[in-house]
């Protein structure tokens, strides 16, 4: 950048003297007189020509882009990309026609100036350079966006789903890249004092170290999304999905986790304090370890359940359990602990280890259908032929039955009633919720008047003893 700005005064100088003796032979001595200061009106001529010049620039760039585009309109298929990138370009090369004019501009001023006021010339040499690296950072943002959309383009004519997750995850990284490479590109422009060198290296890597990391992140965002969105977990048999949900949930929550640890290790070893200190706990690594387990070892007991519930699966996501006597579905799995929606929108949190350890119920585990079960005691006057009957008819109008089975049977007797049991299928807990609730309402209904249990006894014993006890006749 030095030499080249070298070479611009140099050509700035020499366009001012080849103008000056021009003016002088068509105007005469009278246009070195001074108009401000040092300034004449010779100054003043070759500043408002020198502009006029980059006016005429910018006009010849801007006809030149509007032909090209038009040209490009005009094709029987239209390249889209092509016009987009004649589009970004035209803000871009304007901004770069008027940075050198206003830099040529100031120049000329500056050299009419006093030696004190001259001594400006090395800042606005720094803001030339600032402005070149803001200009080609704004450029490559503007074409990346291009890009990406070119990419866009071909992904969509593309069967494959996983260009679809790269495309925007190279247009996320590219628009931070571009603007963190600026940036370090423009810190040594800036020519600070030395004392501020190291403040600025561990800036710049502080920076980098954020960007690589937030880079990862995304990826894995996107390999999450890309994979789940492959797995429908709203769809009947969804068996499947909740497998792939609940594995890929956990492995991803833990490559979080790791690259958050090492994001700040590398961004704590910046700092030679922290090194220090580091090789300090190395040293006694054995000692430290010992007590760091012990203290830790619930947390490291529920990480490795996690990665025991991510592979065995015994719970998954959405899957219906029955844990500490309460019914609900698994609503979220972390690193450290499940989240169990109840019923009745209470929440239960169990740590990992929970599921490991203890036994629950998992009424999902296999597949999401259930055999539900109504249970009724009646009297023994009961027709039980006609009740089956009547609960067929009752069970095949059920909506919630999903035709698989359905069964009526005598299961206990006592010394006062008999016990009927009926079961039916249904596709899911709440279905099957649902239609025992149903079956059992219509059967109460049809047995309520004439077949509910009675207390029975014995009218003959109790007429006899009663005969006995009687006076007797004289």
């Amino acid at each position: 950048m030095t030499s080249h700005i070298q070479s611009l005064d140099e050509l700035v100088r020499h366009a001012n003297a080849f103008f000056s003796n021009r003016m002088e032979g068509i105007f005469g001595p009278h246009v070195h007189d001074a108009l401000l200061g040092r300034i004449t009106w010779i100054d003043v001529a070759l500043v408002v020509c020198l502009l006029f010049v980059f006016v005429l620039v910018h006009a010849l760039a801007a006809a030149f882009l509007r032909w090209k585009a038009a040209r490009i309109k005009e094709e029987s298929q239209p390249a889209l990309w092509r016009l987009r990138l004649f589009t970004a370009c035209s803000k871009p090369l304007y901004f770069l026609i008027w940075l050198y004019g206003l830099y040529f501009a100031s120049t000329l001023l500056l050299l009419k100036l006093p030696l004190d006021a001259a001594s400006l010339q090395p800042l606005l040499d720094k803001l030339l350079d600032a402005g070149v690296v803001a200009l080609l950072c704004w450029a490559f943002i503007r074409l990346t966006r291009i890009l990406e959309a070119r990419f866009a383009e071909w992904a969509a004519k593309s069967e494959s789903k996983l260009d679809d997750a790269l495309v925007p995850l190279a247009g996320k990284v590219s628009r931070v890249a571009v603007p963190v490479i600026a940036i370090i590109l423009a810190l040594p422009i800036l020519g600070l004092p030395p004392a501020y060198s190291g403040l600025v290296s561990k800036a710049s890597s502080l920076l980098i170290i954020g960007s690589i990391s937030w880079a990862l992140f995304q990826g894995v965002n996107a390999m999450e999304d890309f994979v789940i969105g492959k797995y429908d977990i709203s769809v009947a048999d969804n068996l499947q999905a909740r497998k792939v949900h609940t594995q890929v949930k956990v492995i991803s929550k833990t490559v979080y986790f790791i690259i958050g640890i090492f994001t700040v290790a590398s961004a704590l070893m910046m700092f030679d304090e922290v090194r220090r200190v580091g090789t300090s706990i190395l040293a006694s690594a054995g000692v430290l370890g010992l007590i760091i387990g012990f203290a830790a070892q619930k947390t490291i007991a529920n990480l490795f359940a996690g990665f025991q519930l991510a592979m065995t699966q015994p719970i998954r996501l959405d899957d219906v359990v029955i844990v500490e006597s309460e019914w609900g579905r698994v609503e979220e799995i972390t690193l450290t602990y499940v989240i169990v929606h109840i019923w009745d929108d209470r929440r239960l949190v169990l740590p990992l280890s929970y599921f490991i350890e203890k036994p629950f119920q998992n009424w999902t585990r296999v597949s999401a259908s259930l055999l539900g079960s109504v249970f009724l005691w009646v009297d023994f006057t009961l027709p039980v032929a006609e009740l089956r009957r009547v609960t067929q008819r009752i069970v095949e109008s059920c909506g919630d039955w999903d035709r698989r089975f359905w069964n009526f049977q005598v299961t206990d007797a006592s010394e006062r009633a008999m016990q009927i049991r009926i079961l039916a299928t249904a596709a899911d807990s709440g279905k099957a919720w649902n239609l025992r609730c149903e079956i059992r309402e219509k059967l109460i209904e049809a047995v309520q008047r004439e077949h509910l249990p009675r207390l029975r006894t014995d009218l003959d014993g109790i007429a006899c003893r009663t005969d006995a006890a009687a006076p007797q006749p004289s």
